[in-house]
């Protein structure tokens, strides 16, 4: 394991924004390296309970002992059925912190950074599914060109699915440093292209509008959710939910002209300071939205 699996961003607010109850129930969907929950856990009293969703379960070897904590080895987008499944039907809080976990791109075996050499996976759960070697070696270029087109939101993207699609009737494109070499030296263009390849084999986009519809039904009448966002694909889907109460972000308004909306709005985008920043880089495009039930 990584000395360091994951260092969570915005901390505090996120946990302040919560309005923690001691006998609450929470759920952290993202448990990842575990800093959100451990920061959770400290404010919940006996009574208290928390549940935190992995589909890795590499971050199981994260667990904190303490029977309060309840580990969830699932996609979040299977939220509602896994709170069903423990007899949960309402909660006073949940945790959503999207970013990717350091673990993942400093893991070379895990294939999400083009800084390493190592298999084209991409796989959060590396148990099954499809991996980004397989969308590349088999998507048509049109479809190619659209997964860059929409979750890298590249320009270029018809140039680069064309470029890929030559290469890879030579070889195979199974490596890291394969894809990198096809795409260029360009670091915003590989960030990007990597970006759109793990949204894709992890539908990342579609989880998170699952799990956003089962939270505003789970959520208690005064409870709150907390979601960190990092790039404008995700972030776009979460403030017009966390407006409208709905995935489309279309608002009804009542006859007085204002909004009609499960949810009222606490934070609307709070970012990483620079002194957060400059001790955790990765935290410069962390975003803070925090919504309370009415």
């Amino acid at each position: 394991m990584d000395a360091v699996y994951h260092i969570p961003a915005l901390l505090d607010p996120t946990i302040d924004g919560l309005n923690i109850r001691p006998d609450g129930t929470y759920v952290d969907v993202t448990f990842g390296g575990g800093g959100h929950s451990r920061a959770l856990l400290a404010r919940l009293g006996a009574n208290g309970r928390l549940y935190s969703f992995d589909r890795d379960m590499d971050a199981y070897a994260n667990a904190p002992s303490d029977s309060r904590w309840h580990f969830v080895h699932s996609d979040f987008r299977y939220l509602r059925n896994f709170m069903d499944y423990y007899g949960v039907r309402a909660v006073d809080g949940i945790l959503a912190d999207l970013g990717v976990s350091f673990h993942h791109f400093d893991s070379a075996g895990r294939g999400f950074s083009f800084r390493f050499d190592g298999p084209l996976d991409m796989r959060m759960n590396a148990t099954g599914g499809r991996t980004a070697a397989d969308i590349v070696n088999t998507a048509t270029e049109e479809d190619l060109a659209r997964v860059l087109y929409i979750y890298g939101e590249l320009k270029n993207s018809r140039q680069l699915a064309r470029r890929i699609v030559a290469a890879r009737a030579k070889e195979p494109v199974t490596r890291t440093s394969q894809l990198a070499d096809i795409v260029g030296t360009d670091k915003k263009v590989l960030t990007l292209v990597f970006q759109a390849l793990r949204i894709e084999v992890n539908d990342e986009l579609g989880a998170l509008r699952e799990m956003l519809l089962s939270a505003a039904e789970l959520l208690k009448s005064g409870g709150r959710i907390a979601v960190l966002t990092y790039h404008s694909l995700e972030d776009r889907i979460v403030k017009n939910f966390l407006r409208s109460g709905n995935i489309d972000g279309k608002t009804e308004k009542d006859f007085y002209g204002n909004i009609l909306t499960p949810f009222t709005l606490i934070e609307k985008g709070l970012c990483a300071s620079e002194e957060e920043v400059a001790a955790n880089p990765r935290a410069r495009s962390a975003k803070l939205r925090i919504a309370e039930k009415k």
